[in-house]
């Protein structure tokens, strides 16, 4: 697939809350085919004491307007800086990268906490647009935690679960009552790592399929730095190169 290192232009740099922004950018050429759960490496500019391009799954594609969006929080200097970006600034970008979900024209659950549902929006859409109705069930610690749900709605059936109940059921993303309701041919699932562990731990006892979306830190996007290494049933694999999605059966706890 091809991948293109492209200045593309903000569109939008939209605050969703103090710590999360959504990030619109837009391409004077053609968009290269992208596909659900890839991710690009933004390069942080002028910011002396960031070295290292900043991963983020791709959130939306809107292939009309050659836009991409990414859903990102700020955790340090380089997404602090990237939040203060303005509409006109050019940015570096390197996508798309890895490899993305494989697509199941089945009953498919996307399950994601936190920032970590980045992947699924768009992942949603595709599924969609090839006849697919997938249940997407979103976690959070609290209703503050739950973003973009007006978005969610226009591919699927919309689950919310906060762990403090203020916003859909309480509990856990594995405590959601769907999971005694409906079974499912294929899981789809990002998130934080303890939430991406319990539901694959809850997909394999229920012999369903799942496909998590890791989210080591992937500085080159290439395979050379070797920061993204993980462990896995082939051996140690690079997350940027061979992921970052992967078969729950083939990772080692």
């Amino acid at each position: 697939m091809t991948k293109v290192n492209r200045r593309l232009r903000v569109i939008e740099n939209r605050p969703l809350s103090p710590d999360v922004f959504l990030l619109t950018l837009g391409s004077e050429q053609r968009l290269p085919d992208i596909k659900p759960g890839q991710f690009a490496n933004i390069l942080v500019e002028n910011a002396p004491n960031v070295f290292l391009r900043r991963p983020f799954s791709i959130h939306d594609v809107d292939l009309a307007h050659n836009f991409i969006k990414f859903f990102i929080q700020k955790v340090g200097k380089g997404t602090e800086q990237l939040a203060k970006l303005k509409s006109g600034d050019g940015v570096e970008v390197v996508f798309p990268l890895g490899n993305g979900f494989s697509l199941k024209n089945d009953d498919v659950l996307l399950a994601g906490g936190g920032v970590g549902v980045a992947p699924l929006l768009y992942l949603a859409k595709i599924l969609k647009q090839n006849g697919n109705d997938p249940t997407i069930l979103i976690g959070g610690r609290s209703k503050k935690n739950i973003f973009r749900i007006e978005e969610y709605v226009k591919y699927g059936k919309v689950l919310v679960i906060t762990e403090d109940g203020s916003l859909g059921e309480k509990g856990l993303i594995t405590e959601h009552s769907i999971f005694q309701q409906q079974t499912f041919d294929q899981i789809y699932c990002c998130g934080p790592d303890a939430m991406m562990k319990a539901v694959g731990k809850l997909a394999m006892e229920k012999n369903i399929p799942c496909q998590v979306s890791l989210e080591n830190t992937m500085a080159c996007g290439f395979g050379a730095c070797l920061c993204c290494v993980t462990k896995t049933v082939d051996g140690h694999l690079c997350v940027c190169t061979e992921g970052p999605v992967f078969d729950i059966t083939k990772l080692i706890h």
